[in-house]
C-alpha cells in the first residue's frame, strides 16, 4: 500500500506542479498589467495607439494565446476582433518561440494603414545590409498555417473585399497549398485554390469566377547563391474559359459577355518587396475574345451619326477581340476589333490607375445597301464607369467643312479627312495636338 501511495505521489506531483505553473501563467497573461505593457510596447513600435480588450490563454483543445478586440488607432483604424496564436511545442520546449497556427477573425485591414505601419516598422528595424548582399529572410518565424475568417481588405479607393482563407506553408516558408473564398465585395462568390508542385517553387492555380474558370501554372525563380543581381522572377501562364466579364469589373459594368483569354504573367523584384511594389512590378499580356458582348454606356452607331456629340446608350457586338497589356495598375487595350451587323470598329484604349480612359477608335457604319460606308474617327475619354467619345480637333474641323459642302453625307467623310490631315501635320512638325 505504501509503495502504491509513493508511486502515485511521484506521478501526481509533476502534474500538480505543471497545473500550478499553467494557472499562474494564465493569470499573468490575462492580467491587466501584462495587457497594458504589451499594448504600450506595440504602440511605441508602430507609432500609433494600440488597444486590446482582453488577452486569454487557451489550454484546450489546442493550447495557445488569444487576443480579443485588438485595434490600431490610425487615421483609418485597423481592427481585429480576435487573433489566436498557437505555438510549435517542439520549438517551445527548445526555448524558441515559433508560431504553428495564426488565426485572424473578423478583421478590417485598411491598405493605407498597413502601408504606413509597414514603413514605420521598416524604418525602426533599418540596419546596414551585409557585405554579401541582402540578409536572408528567416522563414522559420512565419506560421505554418494561416487561417483568415471574414477578413476584410479596405483598398485606398474605399473598395472592401472580405475573404475566408486557409494557407498551409512548407518548411522552406513557401505556400504548400491555399484555399480562398471571397465572401464580400465586388468579386463575391469567387473561389481559388493553389497547390504546390513537389519541392519546386511552382504552383497550379485554379480559380472559379463569373461562372467560368481561370487556371494555369505559376512559378517563382529564386536568385542563385552567387548571383550578382538578387532578383526574384515570377512567371505564369493562365487560361480563362467562359468567364462573365462584368464579374471581373463589378460593381462597374462597362462590358458584358463571356471571356476567353490566354495570359502570360511576369515580374522581377527584389527578394524583399512590399505588396505595392510587387503590384507595380507585375506585367501581363493577354489575347482575348468576348462572345455575346455588349458595351454599356456608349452607343457607337449613334456616336457616328452625331459625329461624337452623343453619350450613353449601349452597343451590342457579334465579335470583340484584342490584346490587353498591364504594367502595374495601368492597362492598355490594343488591336481592338469589334463588329456587329452594319458596324465595325477598331482602335486602342488606355486605362489609367484612376480608371480614366484615353485613346482612339475608328467606327465604320454601312448606310443602306448602296450608300456606302461612313467612317468616323473618335477620341475616347471619360472613365471606365462613364466613357465618352468625341471628335479630335482636326476631325471636328473636317466634319464642319464636310457638313457645309454636303450636309449630312459629307459629315463623316469630312471628319475622316480632317483627322488624317491633322495626323499628317502633327507628324510633319513632330508635335502633339
Amino acid at each position: 500500500m505504501r509503495r502504491f501511495t509513493r508511486l502515485a505521489l511521484w506521478f501526481l506531483l509533476p502534474l500538480l506542479v505543471l497545473a500550478g505553473l499553467l494557472l499562474a501563467l494564465q493569470r499573468w497573461v490575462t492580467g491587466e498589467g501584462f495587457r497594458d505593457r504589451l499594448a504600450a510596447e506595440a504602440s511605441e513600435l508602430l507609432g500609433a495607439p494600440v488597444r486590446a480588450q482582453a488577452i486569454g490563454l487557451a489550454l484546450w483543445p489546442v493550447p495557445g494565446v488569444a487576443v480579443d478586440g485588438l485595434s490600431v488607432q490610425a487615421r483609418t483604424p485597423l481592427s481585429l476582433q480576435r487573433v489566436e496564436l498557437r505555438p510549435r511545442w517542439s520549438a517551445l520546449l527548445a526555448g524558441q518561440l515559433r508560431v504553428q497556427t495564426l488565426v485572424v477573425r473578423q478583421a478590417v485591414l485598411p491598405e493605407a494603414t498597413i502601408a504606413l505601419l509597414g514603413a514605420r516598422i521598416g524604418a525602426a528595424n533599418a540596419k546596414p545590409a551585409p557585405a554579401d548582399g541582402d540578409e536572408a529572410i528567416d522563414f522559420s518565424l512565419l506560421p505554418r498555417e494561416l487561417v483568415l475568417d471574414e477578413v476584410s481588405w479596405l483598398a485606398a479607393d474605399g473598395a472592401r473585399t472580405t475573404v475566408n482563407a486557409d494557407l498551409r506553408f512548407a518548411e522552406d516558408g513557401w505556400p504548400a497549398k491555399a484555399d480562398l473564398a471571397i465572401v464580400g465585395g465586388a468579386l463575391r462568390g469567387t473561389t481559388a485554390t493553389l497547390r504546390r508542385e513537389g519541392e519546386a517553387t511552382a504552383w497550379a492555380l485554379d480559380a472559379r469566377v463569373g461562372g467560368g474558370r481561370v487556371r494555369g501554372p505559376v512559378e517563382v525563380k529564386l536568385p542563385g547563391p552567387g548571383a550578382a543581381e538578387r532578383r526574384v522572377v515570377l512567371e505564369g501562364s493562365l487560361r480563362t474559359d467562359n468567364v462573365e466579364v462584368s464579374a471581373l469589373t463589378a460593381p462597374s459594368k462597362p462590358l458584358t459577355g463571356r471571356l476567353q483569354a490566354e495570359t502570360t504573367l511576369g515580374a522581377r523584384f527584389p527578394e524583399r518587396v512590399s505588396a505595392d511594389a510587387l503590384v507595380t512590378a507585375l506585367r501581363s499580356d493577354t489575347r482575348f475574345t468576348v462572345t455575346g458582348a455588349t458595351l454599356h454606356g456608349l452607343d457607337l452607331v449613334r456616336a457616328v451619326s452625331t459625329v461624337g456629340l452623343s453619350s450613353g446608350g449601349l452597343t451590342q457586338l457579334d465579335t470583340l477581340a484584342g490584346q490587353v497589356s498591364t504594367r502595374g495598375k495601368a492597362i492598355q487595350l490594343s488591336n481592338l476589333v469589334a463588329s456587329s451587323g452594319l458596324l465595325a470598329a477598331t482602335g486602342d484604349v488606355a486605362i489609367s490607375p484612376s480608371r480614366a480612359l484615353s485613346g482612339r477608335v475608328r467606327v465604320d457604319v454601312t448606310r443602306g445597301a448602296t450608300a456606302g460606308v461612313v467612317g468616323v474617327p473618335l477620341a475616347v475619354g471619360g472613365t471606365l464607369d462613364d466613357p465618352q467619345v468625341t471628335l479630335t480637333r482636326a476631325a471636328l474641323l473636317g466634319a464642319a467643312i464636310g457638313t457645309a459642302v454636303m450636309p449630312g453625307v459629307g459629315t463623316g467623310a469630312g471628319a475622316n479627312l480632317g483627322d488624317r490631315l491633322g495626323e499628317g501635320i502633327k507628324d510633319l512638325f513632330g508635335g502633339k495636338r
